[in-house]
């Protein structure tokens, strides 16, 4: 199915970008389409893979700890391991890059003993691990709840007013989870769109329960709505993950630059050799040379850039578990 995609599917997308859990009616309405057509349309969608809504979780929201690890190993090894870290419930983004000598991965840590033993034991003495680069997120400009549907979709602002869920006010404060609210995200990350009565059968809990429960994760900042979708329908290729070093005085700056680019679908600060790190999508490689040449160029106090193209993705967003 990649590359038949129309417009509608991209209207679609984009709509299901800014209220994942609206009712087909409703985005049918302002699609100007019956909602019978919209429920068949991402059936499709859902069904080849192109677009998936899942559930999606702050783990700093949870105390936990966000890693980029850049693992380099032997070319003959890079599958296997990309793989054991694919099956790990803590890792997301395992992605094949530099010329399949290096695995980059998303990995979150409940604990510092988690972070130890990952970091400093398990990986380290991985048969045909040469060498593993940590880097802690310290800050996100770009990513979680932002998609870069919000900036590729083709809805105007009257729309996206329409569509657009109503806030919920902040609540600071701990949040801990019980066996219930794990069930709950667990199966919002396998379907971000299922009915109030199937997440009841899920948890053991009523329908108003669920519902309750939900608007308590969404102020928390625990849970948001996210989308999966195959980036070919907006005429994107493959992500390249950038590397940069910015003077800390103008981090700030750089990276917010940088999370307003329509190319950029991931931006955080971290921790390591490098202080910024951003995922970029471009149509292709004369595209990609032109961004770099161009918005980049344009950042301020660089003083580093390594680029590593994504040869493949072996696993995207985590489930939760």
């Amino acid at each position: 199915m990649k590359n038949d995609y129309d417009e509608l599917d991209r209207r679609l997308v984009h709509a299901l970008q800014i209220n994942g859990r609206a009712p087909f009616s409703v985005i049918g309405e302002v699609l100007g389409v019956s909602d019978r057509t919209v429920a068949r349309r991402y059936a499709r969608l859902r069904a080849a893979g192109a677009v998936r809504v899942l559930g999606g979780v702050d783990p700093t929201a949870l105390g936990a700890v966000l890693w980029f690890l850049r693992v380099r190993c032997a070319p003959a090894a890079s599958i296997p391991v990309a793989e054991a870290l694919a099956r790990r419930p803590d890792t997301s983004w395992v992605s094949i890059t530099s010329g399949g000598t290096e695995i980059t991965c998303t990995v979150r840590t409940e604990s510092e003993a988690d972070s130890e033993a990952l970091l400093l034991a398990k990986l380290p003495r991985t048969p045909r691990v040469e060498g593993v680069t940590a880097h802690s997120v310290l800050h996100m400009f770009y990513g979680g709840p932002d998609s870069l549907v919000a900036k590729l979709g083709s809805l105007d602002e009257a729309a996206v007013e329409r569509l657009r869920p109503h806030p919920v006010p902040h609540r600071p404060g701990p949040v801990r989870l019980d066996d219930g609210d794990r069930k709950l995200i667990a199966a919002l990350a396998a379907d971000g769109r299922a009915e109030f009565e199937r997440l009841a059968a899920a948890t053991g809990w009523s329908p108003t329960t669920v519902r309750r429960r939900m608007t308590e994760l969404r102020e928390r900042g625990v849970l948001y709505l996210d989308i999966d979708v195959d980036g070919t329908m907006f005429g994107v290729g493959p992500r390249t993950l950038l590397w940069l070093s910015v003077t800390p005085a103008h981090l700030e700056e750089a990276g917010a630059a940088l999370a307003g680019h329509p190319e950029i679908a991931f931006a955080a600060a971290t921790t390591g050799p490098t202080n910024l790190f951003a995922s970029v999508v471009c149509a292709d490689q004369r595209e990609l040379y032109r961004y770099l040449t161009t918005q980049v160029a344009k950042l301020p106090a660089i003083t580093h850039v390594e680029t590593a193209p994504v040869i493949k993705t072996v696993k995207r967003a985590a489930t939760w578990t």
